[in-house]
């Protein structure tokens, strides 16, 4: 898994949704080919702050700038972002603080609601 922030120019969130909603088929197959089978932008529209979120399970969007179909997309998207000279959005890595995976959500989910009738058990004796 990989997350991201990048910056949208203020003013282009509805240009930038528009663009992603049109995404071209052959970005989109070079990123599932790349391994990445979940990705997901996240607009703080006060600030332009686009958060992203990517699961891998190869490579990720921010190891395919050497591929011509992602410099293409860069210089498409490059009049509405904050870019570095090559076009490349602007790109701050984050570091995973927490994960709750589904499967440790219903584990404890079961702990939890077996704890709850402990409780209630315990009060219907008081």
């Amino acid at each position: 898994r990989e997350a991201f922030v990048m910056y949208l120019k203020k003013g282009h969130e509805e240009e930038y949704e528009r663009r992603h909603s049109e995404i071209w088929p052959e970005l989109a197959a070079l990123l599932k080919e790349s391994g990445v089978s979940e990705y997901s932008i996240f607009l703080e529209k006060e600030t332009g702050k686009l958060f992203a979120f990517q699961h891998n399970t190869g490579q990720g969007s921010q190891d395919l700038g050497q591929n011509p179909i992602v410099q293409k997309w860069w210089a498409y998207m490059a009049d509405i972002m904050e870019t570095n000279e090559d076009n490349s959005p602007i790109s701050i890595p984050l570091r995973e603080v927490f994960y709750l995976h589904s499967e440790l959500f219903i584990i404890t989910k079961g702990f939890m609601d077996g704890m709850s009738e402990t409780v209630k058990n315990e009060e219907d004796k008081m």
